[in-house]
């Protein structure tokens, strides 16, 4: 009998256990390129996260540093006997409700004689803070002596100049002069005349400007069409812009330049000229500051200044300018750091509205909320954890405790409002009524860090207090609570954080009044420093964006501390059992 081998399943069984290796390292490779993809979702969202974190401070941070500098105007002052003390008895109530600000202004006046027309020399004047009469009075009433001399003192300039120097009413392009410019006179409205085409560059600046303007009324007049306007509007509209197409249109015209297009000034022989007409090679305006001479100006010794906000657009005219340039190129304005946003309160005048009676309010607030928080939530976290019997009456206030730290904030405002100023009578907008408020708010956070402090404690050290026999309550208050001290303390600080960066309960019991003076108690009326940004975000003066921002980073300086203390105490002090 021939020996016979069965093969028949073998390849069947190798074929089998190789498409199941293949199957089971193509789900390992799907596994890690699931895995990978989750990885990098995870990177890719982190990433965002942290763009538009930076995103957010870059902005913030930007907008509010130029708010931590000012421009002062230095100048000499005659402190006039007959403007200051006309009695001459040097009695203190005389000094020190003198005109001040019209000494300033006076002086101020002086530096610019050219300056006669009436409402030029108000306008001259305004370029001064309200608070540039502080420096006058204080030298004053320092040194009475010192009336009949003449005092070298920084004056603080008004917002609008301010953010002027700042760079953010305008910007200036120059050109140099290439060619001979002749003016025709000194005073008055002049002609210039140059060597060569001298003025061709700006003139296709003009051309542009009102070549979008054009555009810009099509636009309008399609908008206002598809909205149903009248004809009437829409054909007037049409007009404009084809007036202004046509002159467009005509390339080598001279054109009339208005407080729409960007200001166009020549600074020649000492003088500016503010331009009006403007051809290729020649150009008429109005003098704007004398110039020394008609002679001609030799090139490089002259050149063309364009501001490039139109006039109508800005707070800052070209004549304000004009003087704001002179006193600079003179060494007069010096930028300094701005201690008064930190030692003054509110102002309506950006120039002189500080955070000081903000930052005084949120003090005594705080003061207030911890007086109350601290020991009432610890205390009621030691009962709960300690002595409190485990029954229902105490599982619905621990619910109840949690819930209340859910509990959005204006839901607190409005309890202080219906108890504390409609049922107590307490005054209103205070630091005393605002700290009860802010209490409450915080109360349920201190409670839980502090129980979850409390519970983190090992049972040994109680169990070996009391083995040596200390009672329950020597256990807790000399062995337990110290060693839950850290945690109780980093949960109180990020409690205080919350408080000091919470608005709308103090809305809601009226902490958004107008305050000018620096409180002084906790009945004083008074505001924090959010609502102080919130006031300050509503107004429209373009310098209170600069304080706004500033204001948030003082907060968020104020926040980083604070949790910095509660991280450093956490790690100081917290121990690993």
């Amino acid at each position: 009998m021939t020996d016979m081998s069965f093969q028949g399943p073998a390849p069947a069984v190798a074929r089998q256990a190789t498409e199941s290796a293949d199957i089971f390292k193509k789900r390992i490779q799907q596994r890690y390129r699931a895995e990978t993809r989750f990885k990098w979702y995870g990177i890719i969202a982190i990433s965002f996260s942290i763009a538009f974190i930076a995103l957010l401070f870059v902005s913030i941070f930007a907008t509010g540093l130029p708010a931590f500098t000012q421009h002062f105007l230095v100048m000499d002052v005659p402190l006039k006997a007959e403007s200051i003390d006309p009695s001459g008895k040097r009695e203190l109530k005389e000094l020190a409700s003198a005109d001040y600000f019209g000494v300033a202004g006076e002086a101020l006046r002086d530096k610019f004689p050219e300056v006669t027309n009436r409402r030029d020399r108000t306008r001259l004047v305004q370029l001064l803070s309200n608070g540039a009469a502080d420096p006058l009075r204080a030298k004053v009433l320092g040194e009475p002596g010192s009336i009949g001399s003449t005092a070298k003192l920084g004056l603080p300039l008004s917002a609008n100049a301010d953010i002027y120097f700042k760079g953010g009413v305008t910007g200036i392009d120059k050109i140099a002069g290439r060619g001979v410019l002749t003016p025709s006179g000194t005073t008055g409205d002049i002609s210039l005349t140059s060597s060569s085409n001298e003025f061709s560059s700006r003139l296709v600046v003009i051309k542009r400007d009102i070549a979008e303007r054009a555009r810009q009324l099509r636009r309008e007049a399609d908008r206002i069409e598809s909205s149903g306007a009248t004809a009437a509007q829409v054909q007037q509209l049409r007009e404009e812009a084809r007036v202004l197409q046509g002159r467009f249109d005509a390339v080598s015209g001279a054109e009339a330049l208005d407080d729409r297009m960007p200001s166009m000034l020549v600074a020649v022989n000492g003088g500016i000229i503010k331009l009006t007409r403007i051809d290729n090679a020649t150009a008429t305006g109005e003098v704007l500051r004398p110039l020394s001479s008609a002679s001609e100006a030799r090139p490089g010794s002259w050149e063309v200044l364009t501001l490039t906000t139109p006039e109508s657009n800005r707070k800052v005219t070209d004549k304000e300018v004009v003087w704001l340039e002179a006193l600079k190129s003179q060494g007069q304005i010096e930028r300094r750091f701005n201690w008064g946003f930190f030692t003054a309160g509110d102002s309506r005048e950006p120039e002189l509205a500080g955070i000081r009676g903000a930052i005084t309010g949120s003090f005594l607030m705080l003061i207030v909320t911890l007086a109350l928080c601290v020991p009432i939530g610890v205390m009621a976290a030691i009962y709960l954890e300690e002595f409190a019997p485990k029954n229902w009456i105490t599982d619905i206030i621990e619910v109840n405790i949690n819930n209340l730290a859910a509990v959005p904030s204006i839901v607190f405002g409005l309890l202080g409002l219906a108890v504390f100023l409609n049922f107590f009578n307490m005054p209103r907008s205070a630091p005393f009524v605002g700290g009860l408020v802010m209490a409450l708010l915080v109360l349920p956070t201190i409670i839980i860090a502090a129980r979850a402090a409390i519970k983190a404690v090992p049972p040994s050290i109680r169990e070996g207090a009391l083995g040596v026999g200390a009672s329950h309550q020597q256990a807790v208050f000399h062995h337990v609570l110290p060693l839950a001290m850290p945690g109780i303390m980093t949960g109180t600080i990020i409690g205080m954080a919350h408080a000091l960066g919470e608005t709308a309960p103090l809305l809601m019991i009226g902490m958004i009044a107008f305050i000018v003076d620096v409180p002084t108690s906790f009945t004083d009326a008074a505001t924090v420093l959010p609502v102080q940004i919130y006031l300050w975000s509503d107004l429209p003066e373009l310098a209170f964006k600069a304080k706004t921002a500033a204001a948030i980073i003082v907060l968020l300086v104020f926040l980083f501390v604070m949790n910095g203390m509660a991280i450093y105490l956490r790690k100081r002090f917290e121990r690993r059992w």
